[in-house]
């Protein structure tokens, strides 16, 4: 059964990047693009607590540095994610029962990514990485990323309790 979650966990993963780099990349938003990817890993990582959600997110970061259009170097975002996936699980038990915890926590997960990417991208010196244009797309990343969360989180995280449900229960049938 744990490769069941697996499956499922890679099968969300990828396609959140697909949808990402193949729908949402060619629309045209102002500011940035809305980050799929990130916020269906920090959903799960909420649901699987802090080691796997490390592990999940760290797995979404390495697809976002190689999948194309990728311009930074590998592993930055694996980096940045790995570190936010484990503070968001570790507040899974804090939003229990919660409807709209999770969406602030996610919320905060995005924050922290963005402003952790544009730092590392600061200290190993990306040209790109600039005071204005980090406060010119921060504010609409993150408000693109808010305005899809209630309707990617709630998604995510039911699938990925009925999974972890689902795998309880077989383990205590065997």
């Amino acid at each position: 059964m744990k490769y069941r979650r697996i499956a499922m966990v890679a099968v969300m993963l990828v396609t959140a990047v697909l949808v990402q780099t193949v729908v949402l990349t060619r629309i045209p938003f102002p500011g940035a693009t809305p980050d799929l990817v990130l916020l269906v890993a920090l959903s799960i990582a909420l649901v699987q607590g802090p080691t796997r959600g490390a592990i999940v997110c760290f797995c979404a970061g390495l697809l976002l540095d190689v999948v194309p259009p990728a311009d930074g170097a590998v592993g930055r975002w694996a980096l940045v994610l790995c570190l936010v996936g484990w503070f968001v699980g570790r507040a899974s038990d804090a939003v229990e029962g919660s409807a709209g915890l999770p969406l602030l926590v996610v919320a905060g997960g995005v924050v922290a990514s963005l402003v952790g990417y544009a730092a590392l991208g600061w200290l190993i010196g990306d040209a790109r990485v600039t005071t204005s244009a980090v406060t010119g797309a921060l504010p609409s990343a993150v408000l693109y990323d808010v305005l899809f969360s209630p309707f990617v989180v709630p998604v995510v995280m039911g699938l990925a309790r009925r999974l972890e449900v689902t795998t309880t229960y077989a383990r205590t049938v065997r």
